[in-house]
């Protein structure tokens, strides 16, 4: 009964030979089972198992990437009686935040694609391992029928004592050599199980990534309602109607100073373009591309109104469009884009330069795609709506400005 059982762990590597040929080294883990011919080596295992050990790193990683929402209202606490310096500080934290869920998205793509990988390679590994089972079930059953030659049978079978020791070698050869295959399928059991466990390991990482993006989109979206009702709330406190009436007409200076000091800038490098008979943007005439992928409703028009809060007459330079947050905002024609940034009062910005003294400007924007010197097409996506600087809901601000002045984006947007 020993005997037998000897005879068939020996036949068991002797049928991985059969079947899988002899041993080679893969390209790494992802290679381990490209070709018939390779095998698993105690190289890949190792790659194997520091691979599952970085992504149990990764795992605990994730939690402490997220942001903590009441440190960050603790902090703006300190400064709700400036309003101007809340605003910014908060339109900071939800930067972070948009960047902390566009990273997570990335990664929930990339671990998608890994995940597919692992599956590949683990279902190679399940069918290797599975060939090879077969293959020594019948060559084991094929030897165990036919009989393995004894020590008296190799010495009744030979000429003389060379060719005796020769036979004899040989068995022996056959015996190590089988051992070592014998190995290497306890090598491949061994990488099947940890290809199961890196593919469990990933699926967990997947779905702790997709419940830190809704965690990042509550935090979002909590932070966006605690801005508008604080706006809201200094805004209709009577005690401050003096104040914002002076913050308003203060925030207006300081957008026209750096609008103008935007176009002065553009005005002397067309000069220069011209001094150096290089070429310049010149508008043609054409009509404007409705500058939303979509829209709720225009929320304010362009011109003269009385502030229902202030109760004082203003001139709104813009229309004001309401649309989800993150909605596509394209470039109304094509131009050069003069600015992509961030003010306290336009929130995130661009401002495009169509040639012959003609501007178009969208604020309040989530994101930026574009930035300086860029050049756009009619229709190119430039930034997504959003509720950044002095804003309490996702919209966007849509500014024309011709030769230095603000115009109705009406006589430009006709379709």
């Amino acid at each position: 009964m020993k005997k037998k059982w000897k005879l068939c762990l020996a036949l068991c590597g002797l049928a991985l030979l059969v079947r899988g040929g002899a041993t080679g080294h893969g390209d790494g883990p992802r290679q381990v089972f490209a070709s018939g011919t390779s095998s698993v080596t105690s190289d890949s295992i190792r790659e194997k198992e520091n691979q599952i050990a970085q992504k149990k790193e990764e795992k605990k990683a994730l939690q402490g990437g997220l942001s903590d929402l009441k440190e960050i209202k603790k902090n703006l606490e300190s400064q709700k009686d400036n309003l101007k310096n809340y605003v910014k500080q908060l339109d900071g934290e939800l930067e972070v935040i948009e960047q902390n869920i566009a990273e997570l998205k990335a990664q929930i793509d990339a671990k998608e694609e890994e995940i597919r990988r692992t599956e590949e390679e683990l279902e190679a590994a399940l069918e290797k391992e599975e060939n090879q089972k077969e293959s020594m079930i019948a060559h084991i059953r094929l030897m165990y029928e036919t009989g393995t030659p004894s020590i008296l049978d190799l010495l009744l079978q030979s000429r003389n004592m060379g060719d005796f020791l020769n036979k004899a070698d040989h068995e022996e050869r056959v015996a190590a050599y089988d051992q070592e295959m014998w190995q290497n399928y306890k090598m491949v059991r061994e990488y099947v199980e940890l290809c199961k466990e890196d593919l469990e390991l990933e699926k967990e990482i997947l779905d702790e990534t997709k419940a830190g993006v809704q965690v990042e989109q509550q935090n979002l979206e909590e932070l966006i309602e605690q801005k508008n009702r604080d706006i809201t709330a200094y805004e209709t406190d009577i005690n401050n109607k003096e104040k914002l009436i002076r913050e308003y007409e203060e925030d207006i200076k300081a957008e026209e100073e750096e609008i103008k000091m935007l176009e002065a800038a553009v005005a002397e490098e067309r000069r220069k373009l011209i001094a150096s008979n290089g070429s310049v943007l010149k508008y043609d005439g054409g009509v404007f591309k409705f500058p939303m992928a979509s829209y709720t409703r225009m929320s304010d028009d362009y011109g003269m109104r009385t502030d229902p809060i202030l109760g004082i007459e203003k001139f709104h330079n813009g229309v004001d469009f309401a649309a989800p947050a993150g909605t596509a905002i394209y470039a109304a024609y094509d131009g050069k884009v003069v600015a992509a940034a961030y003010s306290s009062s336009m929130g995130n910005y661009c401002f495009i330069d169509h040639g012959d003294g003609l501007y178009t400007i969208y604020m309040h924007a989530s994101a930026l795609y574009v930035k300086k010197d860029d050049i756009v097409a009619r229709g190119d996506t430039i930034a997504a709506v959003g509720t950044t600087g002095r804003s309490t809901g996702n919209h966007l601000h849509f500014s024309v400005r011709l030769n230095g002045s603000y115009v109705s984006p009406w006589n430009y947007l006709k379709e």
